[in-house]
């Protein structure tokens, strides 16, 4: 089997490409329930429920531990990486957004009292809720028991 063709067969891969594009769906989806418009940009974007960063690497994971095992080493750094990954989203890059939110409402209050001052909005929906993870996460051991 040459490389691209491996790849293709690649079923841990697709479990947690299958995983993101799931969850990035839902996003779709859920706008269109709450807001009653279709925003396929959320197709695309980080950020909101579920978290697909979640999704895509608990189905990476849980689809090695179906293929290698849990005693794996291959488990093991795909758990560990998790880990990083969920904590990255609902940690680090949600208090990135809640800063956004916050420098955003300054700005334009400033502009509001005439500044001058010029500033990209800055995008505020880059983290998730513990949540939005843990449902990302589900999705994605979901995703990889099915798929694999």
């Amino acid at each position: 089997m040459d490389g691209l063709e491996a790849l293709f067969a690649n079923r841990v891969l697709w479990a947690a490409m299958l995983g993101w594009a799931i969850a990035q769906t839902f996003k779709v989806m859920l706008t269109f329930i709450v807001y009653k418009r279709w925003d396929f940009s959320r197709m695309f974007g980080s950020g909101g429920m579920p978290s697909s960063h979640s999704s895509f690497i608990c189905a990476l994971a849980t689809a090695v531990a179906i293929t290698r095992g849990f005693q794996s080493v291959e488990f093991a750094i795909s758990f560990a990486l998790a880990l990083i990954v969920m904590y990255d989203a609902a940690g680090v890059r949600r208090s990135a957004g809640k800063q956004a939110a916050a420098i955003n409402q300054i700005i334009q209050d400033m502009m509001k009292r005439g500044s001058k001052l010029t500033q990209d909005h800055l995008k505020e929906l880059i983290g998730n809720t513990p949540f939005e993870v843990i449902m990302g996460a589900l999705l994605g051991v979901l995703v990889a028991i099915l798929f694999v």
